[in-house]
């Protein structure tokens, strides 16, 4: 279905190679993972396959890529559409229609379709996504798992051939994640669908893939079944992590398959208590707090208390609240009833400026902080509001991610590498208040786990208070002291990290489903307990 012939391509102005003698061939009904760094060139080979690269982006393209036997170097992206889909990293950058119905009408509008046609098609992917509940909604007021599944179904009512997917489950709760992927699962298997899916969470799409294609920093590139081509990779789900730290004799890429393999662990290795954390006095207080949007209640009676030097993670399903709660503790949106309190003064009381002095806020969409026409000059104007020393952002960007040219404009970077950048620019100044709106899309685990040691560094040490929306529940799991779930606007769980995950199957990290019932979130919490058995 999809043939890939020497292809190398170099954008205008960089310094090297996104990809380098790429030579593969796909098959059709084949489900193939793109994986690699932070800005390695995943999102570049799926817009290679449906030719908007180079035709929209430039750059200098060597080779050929053939998609059921035609070349995307004579074909516009346009006269692919009916043969590629694709849904893109930040899905709110191609809607084009107002209402969730009509944006994933708009495809088969633009090409003709019957309007009975259409409209079966349209209920078929309302259906196929869970958003028949939702046709009728703005899509601005979505949660981004929401938008997300709208972005899927509007390739999927074009019946492609191939669908290309960056990073589909980033911003979806577990549970959506999962539904989606057995949805792709049945395209592939049913429809001989063609599905590409570039992704760094790969605990969640590992068990669902037939080949993993690795693309490393030097444009290099290795295509094999997912047990090969991880065995060469660093970048590794946290179960496969574990077979390697236990020496077990296959690294396995199923829950199950490792369970079965650590028996004589679980049975065998010591508890290990969980460290005890000293918190300070009280951040931030919310009490009984409403959102309304018209007569769409986000957030009912919501209250909370964070400390100095606690890091918190907020989860629950898409739409559960959790951007609303964190935009209402910012202060940027406005709360119907209740009351919110930073170091014991109402939210509503501060300035702009001082609110942007006390609170660090990186939004789901961190592009939107980023004005500015390089990497360099928005690092150079952060220290200087910020009052650093010049080059103290840059260099803390540069241990998030090595790869970023500092004279790159900031909207040629990677979702990956953008947040990095914003990351940076926020955390460079060391707030009293970090909040975070899902801060590891699109970071592979080697930027994710530098990302949890500097947040833990700068709670323990600065007694920053940290909170973070998340879906990642690993993150959470490494990094998390409590967790509070919230669903449908309500607060439904509020506790230790330990007692929240474990206490829902769904939402536990991979470890702890390997390990059940022994009380281990991580790694290195079996790690721990090995060791403390070997004293």
């Amino acid at each position: 279905m999809i043939k890939f012939s020497g292809v190398s391509l170099l954008y205008p102005q960089a310094r090297r190679t996104v990809l380098d003698s790429l030579t593969c061939e796909i098959a059709e009904g084949e489900m193939v993972l793109v994986m690699g760094h932070t800005g390695s060139g995943k999102s570049s080979l799926l817009r290679l396959v449906n030719g908007l690269v180079p035709h929209h982006t430039g750059g200098i393209l060597a080779g050929e890529i053939i998609v059921d036997g035609l070349s995307t170097r004579t074909l516009r992206p346009g006269e692919l559409a009916g043969i590629v889909g694709i849904v893109g990293q930040n899905p709110i950058d191609g809607f084009v229609a107002d209402t969730v119905e009509e944006e994933i009408a708009f495809g088969m509008e633009s090409l003709n379709f019957a309007p009975e046609l259409m409209r079966k098609r349209v209920e078929e992917a309302l259906d196929q996504v869970g958003l028949a509940h939702l046709r009728d909604r703005t899509i601005a007021t979505l949660s981004g798992g929401e938008q997300q599944r709208v972005a899927i179904a509007s390739a999927l009512v074009m019946h492609p051939k191939v669908l290309l997917l960056d990073e589909p489950t980033s911003a979806l709760d577990p549970i959506a994640a999962e539904e989606i992927l057995a949805l792709l699962h049945r395209l592939v298997h049913d429809l001989s669908i063609t599905v590409i899916i570039a992704e760094h969470r790969l605990e969640r799409v590992i068990g669902y893939v037939d080949r993993i294609l690795l693309i490393e920093e030097d444009g290099k590139s290795h295509l094999g079944l997912p047990e090969e081509i991880l065995t060469m990779s660093n970048l590794v789900p946290p179960i496969v992590k574990l077979a390697r730290a236990l020496h077990l004799p296959d690294i396995g890429t199923s829950t199950r398959d490792v369970r079965r393999a650590t028996t004589q662990f679980r049975e065998s290795l010591p508890d290990v208590a969980a460290p005890v954390r000293a918190f300070g006095a009280p951040t931030v207080v919310a009490e009984n707090v409403t959102v309304q949007y018209q007569a769409k209640i986000a957030l009912s009676n919501a209250s909370l208390t964070l400390h100095s030097g606690e890091i918190t993670a907020l989860m629950g399903r898409n739409g559960a609240g959790k951007s609303s709660l964190i935009r209402s503790i910012v202060g940027v949106q406005k709360v119907s009833a209740g009351k919110i309190s930073v170091n014991g003064k109402s939210i509503s009381e501060y300035s702009s400026v001082e609110r942007a002095q006390l609170i660090g806020y990186v939004p789901q969409e961190p592009g939107d902080l980023l004005f500015r026409t390089s990497v360099a000059q928005e690092c150079v104007a952060a220290d200087i509001e910020s009052h650093l020393s010049p080059g103290t952002t840059l260099a803390l960007l540069h241990e998030n991610i090595s790869a970023i040219d500092p004279q790159t404009h900031p909207r040629d970077l990677s979702e990956g590498q953008r947040l990095a950048l914003v990351l940076s620019i926020v955390l460079a100044s060391q707030p009293a208040l970090l909040i975070l709106d899902e801060p590891t899309r699109g970071l592979d685990y080697e930027a994710k786990e530098r990302l949890a040691v500097y947040l833990r560094a700068i709670a323990d040490d600065s007694a920053t208070t940290v909170l973070i929306a998340t879906h990642d529940v690993e993150l959470v799991a490494e990094l998390a002291d409590r967790t509070i779930f919230l669903a449908d606007g309500d607060k439904v769980a509020d506790g230790s990290t330990i007692d929240v995950l474990l206490a829902s199957p769904a939402f536990a990290p991979q470890v702890a489903k390997v390990m059940s019932p022994r009380r281990w979130l991580t790694v290195g919490d079996v790690l721990k307990s090995q060791q403390l058995s070997s004293e």
